[in-house]
């Protein structure tokens, strides 16, 4: 990433968690800062969920101590990871009009992890998120062996939990991710 690109994002993240202090209460920027500034790999994946329009901010500490847990706060989900099946399998499956990618494979290749159910529900308690979207949330194998896949939305001041053919898209439809840095 170039300096001007890093300055930005950078920028664009320190902005963005004071807007929003609610989300990590007691978390202070200069540490955010110093961690961003020592994880290039981490930096990486936060700009890959900027560009797409992810709006990631930081919403927790990690499990193990080891940083800052960031996660994609936009209001919906990212435009620029909308229309994906689930994963790679499901996208082969499509016999017809298929997208150009899958969730699993975008991720990956930005560095980030889907939310599980329980994350999803977690971020969902520091704001109300995919009120006109939805999201792609990591599958447990028992559902993903039979074919399907999980997706959550906020819909009537409640979240919901559905269920898909792996190989399905919408317009509406993308993936939340969370990286560690």
């Amino acid at each position: 990433m170039k300096t001007k690109e890093r300055d930005a994002l950078i920028d664009a993240l320190k902005a963005r968690f004071e807007q929003h202090m609610h989300r990590h209460p007691g978390m202070v920027w200069a540490e955010v800062l110093a961690r961003l500034q020592a994880t290039p790999a981490g930096l990486r994946s936060l700009h890959e969920m900027e560009m797409s329009g992810g709006e990631p901010d930081v919403i927790g500490l990690a499990h193990d101590g080891g940083g800052f847990v960031f996660c994609d706060c936009s209001a919906e989900s990212p435009s620029g990871r909308r229309s994906v099946c689930y994963d790679r399998e499901g996208l082969v499956s499509r016999k017809e009009h298929k997208p150009e990618n899958n969730a699993i494979d975008m991720a990956t290749a930005m560095g980030v992890s889907l939310l599980t159910e329980t994350q999803y529900r977690e971020l969902q308690k520091l704001g109300e998120f995919d009120g006109k979207t939805s999201s792609w949330v990591l599958t447990p194998p028992e559902v993903r062996t039979l074919g399907g896949a999980l997706f959550c939305d906020r819909r009537y001041g409640n979240v919901f939990t559905y269920h898909n053919g792996a190989q399905s898209y919408y317009a509406s439809r993308g993936f939340r991710g969370s990286v560690q840095v």
